[in-house]
């Protein structure tokens, strides 16, 4: 588990924003914010008190077999629901949430109501960004919100002076890159090639990747104080009502589906981890430029065959051809992290832990 040195009082009552807060990781990040001590002004898309979780597609995921990816495979997937308690109710349950977490509704191409949660904020964590896997209207329903609504938030923390921003991007923003070396470890240099991405319609990855490039652009202009947390594939136990799309995907794979990530996956973290690298991120200045968060480097093929052997009493698809031989192998690929103190949460403990939170909701 990743680990922070406590800072002094002053920094534990710093007022910062989580735009995102309601989701799988941004809940995670409010709750340790309020644990340390911090005031917290969580942005959520909807404040009533129920709310309509969409369809998850997972069209370009699906694999006919193992040896062709066919992208005109189509599957409208709903998420296995907890008890609907709306997107809010869980934040609300928080300890310290009835004196320092305020939730503001915000939508993200809207800089009117973007601003009233980052004011006052000393920093901010910008999380919110769609995710969608299938889209019809790609620029209206993912590119727009995503590079629109980080250069909307970028904006009202310029204005509002806030001192630190630390931005969520992915590793979606990394891969695939064609020219990188293949017997180089990915590392943050690692761009992905947008063209291609475009070209195979992985339009959540284009999304990822072009706010981070803009985000960076508008930083450098401004001379804003900001750092990047790339995250693998994220799993762990969820404090939020549903499932996303990381965790519909181990369901997926625990129910014996061959899902086509070989041109995006190398590897996975724990939530808790993650939300530990962003608070480590925030308290160290030292934290610059773009950091890759992973337990280990590995391939489709070593996550499959791992939990085959933890849950050999599900039908999980074990690959029997590895198309990722341009991934290079590691243990230790989050060195930037690891610099700060942050320690990851071995594989078996993140399964372990995800698995037996999805069985104590009975979405196994």
């Amino acid at each position: 588990m990743a680990s922070a040195e406590d800072s002094g009082a002053a920094a534990q009552r710093d007022l910062v924003c989580v735009t995102g807060g309601s989701g799988f990781i941004g809940s995670w990040l409010v709750r340790l914010l309020l644990d340390r001590g911090y005031t917290v002004h969580a942005t959520v898309k909807n404040l009533s008190t129920s709310i309509t979780y969409p369809s998850l597609s997972l069209s370009l995921l699906c694999a006919p077999d193992e040896t062709e990816r066919d992208f005109s495979c189509s599957r409208r997937i709903s998420p296995p629901l907890a008890d609907d308690e709306g997107e809010t109710k869980h934040l609300q349950a928080l300890d310290g949430a009835d004196t320092r977490l305020r939730l503001f509704q915000m939508d993200l191409l809207d800089p009117a109501s973007v601003r009233p949660a980052i004011e006052g904020a000393r920093g901010v964590f910008h999380l919110a960004s769609p995710f969608i896997l299938q889209v019809e209207d790609p620029e209206n329903e993912l590119l727009e919100p995503a590079v629109k609504g980080t250069l909307n938030v970028l904006h009202a923390v310029e204005d509002c002076g806030v001192d630190r921003v630390v931005l969520m991007s992915s590793q979606a923003a990394m891969l695939p890159n064609p020219d990188w070396p293949a017997d180089k470890v990915i590392d943050e240099d690692c761009w992905a090639d947008v063209e291609l991405l475009k070209k195979v319609q992985f339009w959540y990855s284009v999304s990822k990747t072009l706010a981070e490039k803009a985000a960076w652009d508008f930083a450098a202009k401004e001379g804003l104080q900001m750092a990047v947390l790339n995250p693998g594939m994220v799993l762990g136990p969820m404090l939020t009502p549903s499932v996303n799309a990381s965790l519909q995907l181990l369901l997926q794979f625990l129910a014996g589906e061959k899902l086509g990530l070989d041109d995006i996956y190398i590897g996975c973290v724990d939530v808790r981890d993650v939300a530990h690298s962003l608070l480590v991120m925030y308290e160290n200045s030292s934290a610059q430029g773009r950091h890759l968060c992973l337990e280990s480097i590995e391939r489709l093929v070593d996550f499959t065959n791992r939990l085959a052997d933890l849950y050999p009493e599900h039908p999980v698809h074990r690959i029997r051809e590895d198309k990722q031989g341009w991934v290079v192998r590691a243990n230790d690929p989050s060195k930037k992290l690891i610099g700060l103190g942050v320690c990851f949460t071995p594989f078996d403990k993140t399964i372990r832990d995800t698995v037996d939170c999805l069985r104590s909701k009975g979405l196994i």
